[in-house]
């Protein structure tokens, strides 16, 4: 019988891109509401589209941004760990 470790589930993903549970659970929190926000501009831009022209694009932007900067920090992160573990 296979048996899985419970845990494993909600760290093995965060730890491959260099941050805690927790951690992770504050990012992808953060970009998610940051993706419904622009989402509810894009459909108020649909309708009336004077409005919230550059808002969806922006938010687009920014969110590669941090997640180009997240990668980065998390990957010079997990390997300072790695280093301290040797």
């Amino acid at each position: 019988m296979c048996r899985m470790d419970i845990s494993s589930l909600f760290t093995d993903h965060p730890a491959s891109v260099g941050e805690s549970y927790g951690e992770h659970l504050g990012r992808a929190t953060s970009f998610g509401w940051r993706m419904v926000l622009a989402g509810c501009a894009c459909m108020i831009h649909g309708v009336l589209p004077f409005l919230f022209v550059r808002t969806a694009s922006r938010a687009v932007a920014e969110l590669n941004e941090r997640m180009i900067a997240g990668r980065s920090a998390g990957s010079s992160r997990a390997l300072r760990i790695d280093l301290l573990n040797r």
